[in-house]
């Protein structure tokens, strides 16, 4: 019924600001701000908001990120001879450009990729220090490092595409451009480029894996909802004690598919295959044109491609008229 279709939150608990554990005698910083509440956030999690625990390695992270958005920002706005109309105007469009090959793995002029440079190492090292970040708090709260092996996957990809296939193929001019539509344009040149990416099977697995995440992320959140009026969204009750929502969920799955995945382990199913997805797509991109040079055809010497005949003098055919 429709008082059940509850994809907002309904309830909204209001108490004490909870503060968390308290910190060891000793720690880098305290925490920062008190705690506030917002009702819209509540309608989509926790309404409360902060505080917040940086710490030094968090702080220069911030910094590191900070001087590497300034430095991409200040050049697509050099760009546009610092018109700042134009910069609002294209900045999708706009891009920080890596060196050109002829550099290789030099340090290049600054006007000709030496900032790409200097934006990916204060990028690099940002991105590094907070995964450091969710590691060490991971442990000072017990838990266990899930969330931070699950961002070194996405990390793997990052630096598969813009340093370690670079490194391997000689020149850093193999690498992704900063920006948003000019990232896009590298990435259907690239596959252009080595024929296709489609016909690699890592890019293949990649694709499997995040259409899968997002089919079983759908699939649990559908499902948790549906039985939250039974008590569905304690899953961990629901783990240990089986309650009838647990019970009810069970029987769907098996009413519907003949299976089901339990109340603990769709998590793992959902870990693995988000995470298997940059990793797969890693290893696609970095065996693309050092081990790889034409994946169309890699893909018909294996048999799984179809090989097309072509002539050259043939005369161009309208699709429309064909189809006639």
């Amino acid at each position: 019924m429709i008082e059940y279709q509850n994809i907002f939150t309904r309830t909204q608990i209001h108490g004490p600001g909870d503060f968390g554990i308290p910190l060891p005698q000793g720690a880098e910083r305290e925490r920062i701000g008190k705690p506030t509440f917002v009702h819209l956030l509540g309608l989509i999690g926790d309404a409360q908001i902060g505080p917040l625990y940086l710490g030094w390695i968090g702080s220069i992270s911030l910094l590191c990120g900070f001087i590497a958005f300034e430095i991409i920002g200040f050049n697509m706005l050099a760009s546009v001879n610092w018109n700042p109309i134009q910069f609002v105007r294209q900045l999708f469009w706009l891009a920080l450009e890596p060196p050109p090959a002829k550099y290789g793995l030099h340090f290049p002029p600054m006007a000709e990729g030496g900032w790409w440079l200097m934006a990916g190492f204060f990028l690099t090292t940002s991105i590094i220090l907070w995964w450091v970040r969710t590691y060490r708090r991971a442990l000072a709260l017990g838990m266990g490092t899930h969330v931070a092996w699950a961002f070194a996957a996405a990390i793997w990809l990052y630096l598969v595409l813009g340093f370690i296939r670079p490194v391997l193929m000689g020149n850093f001019g193999e690498a992704v451009p900063f920006g948003i539509f000019p990232h896009l344009d590298w990435t259907a040149a690239f596959s252009i480029r080595y024929g296709n990416l489609f016909y690699n099977p890592f890019h293949m697995l990649s694709i499997a894996f995040l259409y899968g995440s997002a089919l079983i992320f759908a699939m649990h959140a559908a499902t948790i909802l549906a039985v939250s009026r039974l008590g569905g969204e304690r899953e961990i009750e629901q783990i240990v004690d089986r309650g009838t929502a647990s019970e009810r969920a069970a029987l769907f799955w098996r009413w519907t598919m003949g299976f089901n995945a339990t109340m603990e382990s769709i998590h793992r199913w959902a870990w693995w295959f988000a995470v298997l997805c940059p990793l797969a797509g890693g290893i696609g991109i970095l065996l693309t044109g050092t081990v790889v040079d034409n994946w169309y055809l890699w893909g018909i010497k294996h048999g799984f491609a179809p090989e097309y005949a072509y002539d050259m003098w043939a005369p161009v055919l309208d699709p429309a008229l064909a189809a006639k």
